[in-house]
C-alpha cells in the first residue's frame, strides 16, 4: 500500500485526535479584532478600517493548526453606546463572549487602558470559561510600558495568558494560535477544511463595499449607511456580476456617495471590484446603485439581515 494512502483505521485516529473550539475575541473599537482574526486564518475573512465600529455583527473566520479547527468570533467593539445600532452591536459582542469556549481580550497597546478597556476589564469577571490576554500593536510602545500595561491588566481581571502580538506585522501572532490550539477542547470539525468563514460570498462581497465606503468617505456618513448584495450572477467565460444597493437615510448622505459627476460611487466600485476579484478569483463587473432609506437604523428588518438583535428602548 502505498505511504500516503490513509486507511480508514489511520482516518477514525486522526478524527479523535481532532480538537475544535470557538474564540470570541472582544475589545474597544479599533483594538485590532478584525486584523487579528485574518492574521489567524490566514486570508482576509472580515473587513478592516481605521474607523472604530466597523464590525457591526458577530463575523466568524475559521483557522486550522494542526488537528486544531479554530472558531474565530470577530466582535463588534465595545464601547459606551449612544444610538440604537449601538447599543445592538455591544449587547452582540457581550453575547458572543458568553457562547465562547475561550475569550481574547485585545488591548491596543498604544491607547492602554483607557476607560473603554476599563470597562470591558471590570466586566469580564462575568464571563466564564478560559481569557487570554492579547496586549496588540506592540511595536508602536516601548517594553518597559508593555510590562507595566499586562501587569495592570492582570491586576484587573484573570487571565490564564498574556500575548504581545502585533496583528498587523504577524509577530506574535504564530503563538497565540499554538496556544489557542492546544486549548481548545477534543471533538470534531464544525466546518469542512478548506472553509475559512461562515459568511456567504453575498455578504463578504457587501461588506468588501461597506469597507471602501469607510476609507473614501471621511465624514459621519459610512455609520449611517448599509450595503445589499442584491445580484450575483455567474456568467459564461468565468465571470461574476454583482449588483449591489448602498442604502443611506437622507438624499444629502445619497448625493455624498454619489460626489461630484459620479467620482466617489466610480472610486469607491473600483476600489470594491479589485478586491472582489482576488479574493472570487474571477472576473467581476460590479454596478453600485445608492438610494435612500429613511430611517433604517431604526428598523427591525435591517437589524435581523445584520445578525443584530433589535433593541426595543
Amino acid at each position: 500500500m502505498p505511504e500516503n494512502t490513509l486507511t480508514q483505521e489511520n482516518s477514525d485516529d486522526a478524527g479523535r485526535d481532532r480538537r475544535c473550539g470557538f474564540i470570541a475575541l472582544i475589545g474597544a473599537p479599533n483594538a485590532g479584532k478584525s486584523t487579528l482574526v485574518n492574521a489567524l486564518v490566514g486570508t482576509k475573512v472580515t473587513i478592516v478600517s481605521p474607523k472604530v465600529q466597523t464590525t457591526r455583527s458577530l463575523v466568524r473566520g475559521v483557522a486550522i493548526a494542526g488537528p486544531a479547527q479554530l472558531v474565530l468570533i470577530d466582535t463588534p467593539g465595545i464601547f459606551a453606546p449612544k444610538r440604537r445600532l449601538d447599543r445592538a452591536m455591544v449587547t452582540t459582542a457581550w453575547s458572543g463572549a458568553q457562547d465562547a469556549d475561550i475569550v481574547a481580550v485585545l488591548v491596543d497597546a498604544k491607547a492602554g487602558l483607557d476607560d473603554e478597556a476599563n470597562a470591558i476589564l471590570a466586566r469580564l469577571g462575568n464571563v466564564s470559561g478560559p481569557k487570554v490576554l492579547v496586549i496588540n500593536k506592540v511595536d508602536l510602545v516601548a517594553k518597559p510600558k508593555l510590562l507595566a500595561l499586562a501587569q495592570t491588566a492582570n491586576e484587573q481581571a484573570k487571565f490564564d495568558v498574556t500575548f504581545m502580538i502585533s496583528a498587523l506585522t504577524g509577530s506574535g501572532v504564530p503563538d497565540l494560535k499554538d496556544w489557542l490550539a492546544a486549548h481548545v477542547k477534543a471533538g470534531p470539525w464544525h466546518y469542512p477544511e478548506d472553509q475559512v468563514s461562515d459568511a456567504p460570498l453575498r455578504s463578504l462581497a457587501a461588506e468588501i463595499t461597506r469597507e471602501k465606503l469607510f476609507h473614501r468617505l471621511h465624514q459621519e456618513l459610512p455609520y449611517r449607511s448599509t450595503v445589499e448584495t442584491e445580484v450575483w450572477k455567474e456568467l459564461r467565460g468565468g465571470r461574476v456580476r454583482i449588483e449591489q444597493t448602498i442604502f443611506v437615510e437622507r438624499e444629502s448622505q445619497r448625493k455624498i456617495v454619489l460626489g461630484k459627476g459620479g467620482q466617489t460611487i466610480k472610486a469607491i466600485g473600483a476600489d470594491a471590484r479589485r478586491e472582489l476579484m482576488e479574493i472570487i478569483g474571477k472576473k467581476v463587473d460590479l454596478f453600485l446603485f445608492v438610494k435612500v432609506r429613511e430611517g433604517w437604523g431604526d428598523d427591525p428588518e435591517r437589524y435581523r439581515e445584520m445578525g443584530l438583535e433589535f433593541p426595543r428602548e
